[in-house]
């Protein structure tokens, strides 16, 4: 099984393990700039001024092609606001992606919008178009609909542990030329009520932290867990596949991602999912990685919850 690795340009462990682990690296994903996507700003860093960050991405762009790896740009915002259908919007993104294909070698795209997927389609000859695991497509109908836009799909996050369903959808895919691939290590609650209203504030999260905010929200996720009878949540209620699982998943997916642009060891989800093993607490390979102290849940067959003795780390 390959992966989909996403970047973090300032981690300097993460990208060597990326590296030197790049037989196994399908494509690395990444946004650029500050247009909105489904994971907080590439381009704002304590460690770095804007426009050397922006520097930074280009050097690292550059070191990925150079060793051949390739390169997924994300355009997966969940909503643009006023700028959706706008004519500078759409001449900006095609620059943008102008500037990364004719410097480092795009290979494909991933976003959530038709409209932009049709301005892809129609702008940029030979470039892989992919639904978004933000899209929630997971029937044969929602593949149907835009077809004519997309030439592979994220599967909707919810099927992982359904092969019925994996099965259906491979299938159909088979039949019409398009690919299928799976996000492994999701920590995100199945059928989440506010998804779509959390992925909204991530995409405006640039306005929203210039406000003076009366609120804060994290996810509805992290209040539901701190009653210790929903622990039973983060088994059945999640869709995350263990390392140990993925040979699993080979006849079905010829790549899957790793959600790793914001994990706070990168590296450790890709060794474990490369070498299919991971010994310690499942929580801490997932995105959004939930703490539920002094409770863990220890990998294994069965998973199990595990409360650690006081003191013990």
């Amino acid at each position: 099984m390959q992966y989909m690795a996403g970047l973090q340009f300032t981690n300097d462990d993460f990208l060597e393990c990326i590296a030197e682990n790049k037989e196994y690296i399908f494509e690395v994903y990444f946004s650029w700039g500050d247009f909105p996507n489904g994971r907080n700003s590439q381009v704002e860093s304590s460690r770095f001024l804007p426009w050397e960050l922006q520097q930074r991405q280009i050097e690292v762009l550059r070191h990925m092609s150079n060793e051949g790896v390739r390169l997924n740009l994300l355009f997966n915002g969940n909503c643009y606001g006023a700028e959706s259908l706008s004519r500078s919007f759409y001449n900006r993104m095609g620059d943008t992606i102008d500037y990364i294909f004719t410097n480092f070698g795009l290979n494909s795209m991933t976003v959530t919008s038709p409209l932009i997927a049709k301005f892809i389609k129609s702008n940029f000859e030979g470039l892989e178009v992919r639904a978004s695991v933000n899209m929630s497509i997971g029937t044969i109908q929602g593949m149907d609909y835009v077809a004519e836009y997309f030439d592979s799909y994220y599967m909707q996050r919810e099927y992982n542990r359904n092969f019925e369903k994996i099965t259906e959808l491979k299938n159909w895919c088979d039949e019409n030329g398009k690919q299928l691939y799976i996000l492994a290590n999701s920590g995100c609650l199945n059928f989440c009520s506010a998804r779509t209203f959390h992925d909204n504030l991530v995409s405006h999260e640039a306005e929203i932290s210039k406000m003076d905010n009366v609120f804060s929200f994290e996810g509805v996720c992290k209040k539901y867990l701190q009653d210790e009878k929903k622990y039973v949540s983060l088994i059945k209620d999640t869709n995350f596949i263990r390392p140990e699982d993925m040979a699993l998943y080979e006849p079905y997916f010829k790549a899957a991602k790793l959600a790793t642009r914001v994990h706070k060891t990168p590296q450790t989800v890709l060794k474990s999912y490369i070498n299919q093993k991971y010994s310690g607490n499942i929580l801490d390979l997932l995105e959004p990685a939930h703490n539920i102290y002094p409770y863990v849940i220890e990998n294994g067959n069965p998973l199990r919850l595990v409360k650690l003795e006081e003191g013990i780390c």
